[in-house]
């Protein structure tokens, strides 16, 4: 599958954040119409915001704040300038968060990982994400049907009525869960179900193993990941090449040091955070929670967007210490007490009985003193105690990982 769904796929990086940029500001403007984008944002010129690093100066919004910020002030916490009855539907998804959606075609930009995955005019699609509530089965919907597919609603679950749907209708295409996908192949030859005539799949919300990947494709089917959230949209597809997930379009996607809103080196693992263009329903620098790494390259593919590596972990890694909780924030605020470092690890474990932290830091120079200095640091922003190690550039793993856990389970 060489074609792609529009030219905005093939255009220039350089046209593309050209684009991406000029569009900012005035999105900027219409965020900060919401009184509490306005408080969060502060006194910005949004005229001044033209690139990444004018971008990275503004705080990040951090999605597991959301349902504290929205029980403040409901539905929205403030910080969506429209009134809930100008969106099209509104959902809440557990948290929970409120969310709506916008008025448009594909609101959640999802007929351009459909496409990528093989799903043309005049498929049949059998969506078995859910409808109730939550914002799933409705952005799978809206892109299959912007791109003149038939939609199945099924939902999850109903194994039985699922196969009856199948024989009647025939569909060509599955969206829904990897989980549930091997549900229903798995009933369908239990039961002599002939369901071939499914021969694409889009998979999200869920790991999908390389192993899985190999069962599913071995009956047939050719499946396709997609990243999505429920606030946000589809925010990266997997494409013909195999070779990470694709950005989508219309979106501004930083990879920051997690507990920071400072983007990390390409390559680096770190947390996604994104800024999507829609005036009607701004999210500026929305940390989303889960982890992933920008790829090198373009994607042999065709598209010419940047890549990721898909997910990676989640990035809230608060870990409960000593009765107290320690969080990435303050592990990132030490680094910005000490130049001379280049990154930090908070290693939990226990021994005698007892929590103990080290604080690995991998190091450009050791000045005088520089170890009792940065365990004061520890002492004096976490309250609790622990052991500092040095360590040369480069060996701490490049996984995201500000702080590991690794107290023995159970």
């Amino acid at each position: 599958m060489t074609e792609h769904h529009d030219a905005l796929e093939t255009r220039s990086p350089d046209a593309r954040e050209a684009d991406l940029f000029a569009r900012l500001p005035a999105v900027l403007s219409a965020a900060m119409q919401a009184p509490a984008y306005a408080r969060h944002l502060g006194h910005i010129d949004p005229a001044a915001i033209t690139d990444r690093n004018a971008l990275s100066t503004l705080p990040v919004l951090r999605k597991a704040d959301l349902p504290a910020l929205q029980k403040g002030a409901l539905p929205f916490g403030g910080f969506v300038p429209g009134q809930p009855g100008a969106f099209g539907r509104l959902f809440t998804s557990p948290g929970p968060i409120f969310e709506p959606e916008g008025t448009g075609t594909d609101p959640w930009g999802a007929a351009r990982g459909l496409f990528a995955a093989g799903f043309r005019p005049g498929d049949i699609v059998l969506n078995t994400f859910g409808y109730h509530l939550t914002p799933g089965g409705f952005i799978m919907d809206s892109g299959a049907r912007a791109l003149g597919c038939a939609v199945i609603p099924a939902g999850p679950g109903n194994t039985e009525q699922q196969m009856e749907v199948i024989a009647a209708y025939k569909p060509s295409a599955y969206a829904g869960t990897p989980d549930f996908l091997k549900i229903l192949v798995e009933a369908a030859e239990s039961r002599g179900v002939d369901i071939s005539c499914i021969k694409r799949a889009v998979v999200s919300g869920a790991a999908f193993p390389p192993s899985l990947q190999t069962w599913v494709r071995e009956r047939g089917i050719d499946a396709y990941q997609l990243y999505a959230t429920a606030d946000l949209g589809i925010i990266a597809y997997e494409t013909s090449a195999r070779d990470g997930m694709v950005l989508n379009e219309n979106l501004i996607v930083e990879i920051v040091r997690p507990g920071t809103g400072d983007p990390v080196a390409q390559g680096e693992v770190g947390e996604i955070v994104v800024t999507n263009l829609d005036p009607h329903h701004p999210q500026i620098r929305l940390a989303v929670g889960d982890l992933t790494a920008l790829m090198p390259g373009l994607s042999a593919c065709g598209r010419t967007n940047a890549r990721i590596r898909g997910w990676l972990g989640r990035a809230d890694q608060t870990a409960k210490i000593k009765g107290m909780f320690v969080r990435p924030e303050q592990v990132a605020e030490i680094a910005k007490r000490h130049s001379e470092i280049a990154k930090l690890r908070l290693v939990v474990g226990r021994a005698d009985e007892a929590d103990t932290m080290t604080l690995k830091a991998e190091i450009y120079a050791e000045p005088a003193g520089f170890v009792d200095a940065v365990s004061a640091s520890l002492q004096q922003i976490t309250k609790l105690r622990g052991v500092v190690e040095i360590l040369p550039l480069g060996a701490l793993p490049n996984d995201g990982k500000v702080i590991a856990d690794e107290r023995p389970v159970g």
